[in-house]
Formats: structure tokens, C-alpha cells, sequence
């Protein structure tokens, strides 16, 4: 690869790449809708407090980089953005899928990786899933992953992506140290926290429902 992302940049590529595979009637997506797939509390590692600048940032560095390009639909009030990875890469849909994962999540075992793939792509397997992930570290035109060390007390090895450069543990604390983050809440409002996602994560899903035209889900009276 002729170009280093930084963090923010590969989070905002791999939420592209995400929102494509899982909800390609949404896609391209508006700044603010990456906004709030960049700081999602789930499905991503680190957590984020992104702004709308900090995203147009990355985004003007990704089309510096041709990896994204701006979309403009007539009548449309906002301009869209989308990804063309594809056209420097040729990926197989498996291979997609273990990329946006790895820069979503970060490094993770091929075991971690079969468990979170599932709305993009599907493996019989893990040893499926390794056998992808060594054909991406073997490329010519890459390699796109790496096989790090194992961690001590830890059974399985895990998987880094390349598109921020070489990966060593060192350098990944660096990396997440120099992420933005999103405020850690003290022991005791972390049960109030997980209530609160709970929350937002059924009001997401009863948009989506209103937006197929699906009837909201009945609540049972207590």
C-alpha cells in the first residue's frame, strides 16, 4: 500500500465500508450520519468522541488518498460520501468483511472475528477465517494484515489490519493512546451507561423498523 491512515481515518473508512455491506439503502452516507457510525458505543474499539470537523478532516485526507469520494444527488440538500476501495483493490466480499472488522475493532483473534462478521459475510469455519486472513498477508499488492505475537495467559493469537502502517504492541498503545476517546464513566454509572445504550439501541432499531415500514414493536404493560 503507498499510503498510511491515521486512526481516525481508518475509523472513518471502515464505517463506509460497514455501512455499505450492512445498509446499502442508506449508502453513500451524509457527514453526520458518519458522524454517529464513527462514535457508536457498539461494534467499536476504541470508542470515539469524533466531531463533525474531526470527520471532515479525515474525510478530505481519505479523497487526497482516492479512497472516498464525495457524492452529489440532484435535489439533494447535503452531499453524500462513499468509498471506492474496490477500484484500488480487488477483495473478495470475505476479504471485505475481515477488513472492516479489523478497522472497526482493532486487532482481534480469527475466533472473534468469525463471531462479529456476521452481517456482512458468513465462515463455516475459523479455520475459514484464517485461511482469508493469511491470503491478506500475502498479497502482492500488500500485505493488508498481520499475525501478532501471542499475549501472555491468552490462548489464540489476534489479527491487525495494515492500512495505519506496521503494527507492533507498542506501536498499538501508542496508536490508541493518541485516538480521541470517549469519556470512561466511574464504576458506579456504568450500570446507568449500559441502560442508556440499551435505550438508544431500541430506539435505532425502531427507526429502522418505521423507515421499512414495519410496526413498532409493543411494549407489554408492567
Amino acid at each position: 500500500m503507498n499510503f498510511v491512515l491515521s486512526p481516525v481515518e481508518a475509523r472513518v473508512l471502515g464505517c463506509l465500508i460497514e455501512k455499505e455491506r450492512t445498509t446499502p439503502e442508506y449508502y453513500p452516507i451524509t457527514i453526520n450520519a458518519l458522524v454517529n457510525a464513527c462514535n457508536q458505543k457498539s461494534n467499536r474499539d476504541p470508542m470515539m468522541s469524533l466531531s463533525a470537523s474531526d470527520v471532515a478532516q479525515a474525510l478530505d485526507a481519505l479523497q487526497r488518498k482516492d479512497l472516498i469520494h464525495v457524492v452529489h444527488t440532484a435535489g439533494a440538500r447535503v452531499a453524500k460520501h462513499a468509498h471506492h476501495v474496490d477500484r484500488l483493490f480487488n477483495f473478495t466480499q470475505q476479504e471485505y468483511a475481515i477488513l472492516c472488522v479489523l478497522l472497526l475493532r482493532g486487532p482481534q483473534t480469527s475466533g472473534e472475528i468469525r463471531s462479529r462478521i456476521g452481517r456482512m459475510c458468513s465462515f463455516a469455519a475459523t479455520s475459514e477465517v484464517e485461511s482469508v486472513l493469511q491470503g491478506l498477508g500475502q498479497r502482492e499488492d500488500g500485505p493488508f494484515v498481520i499475525k501478532l505475537p501471542r499475549q501472555p495467559g491468552k490462548s489464540s493469537c489476534r489479527f491487525a489490519h495494515l492500512f495505519c502502517g506496521p503494527v507492533t504492541e507498542e506501536a498499538e498503545s501508542q496508536a490508541e493512546a493518541a485516538t480521541p476517546q470517549a469519556d470512561t464513566p466511574p464504576q458506579d454509572d456504568r450500570l446507568t451507561m449500559l441502560e442508556k445504550q440499551v435505550t438508544e439501541l431500541r430506539a435505532e432499531m425502531e427507526s429502522i423498523k418505521a423507515q421499512l415500514g414495519i410496526a413498532p414493536s409493543q411494549t407489554p404493560d408492567t
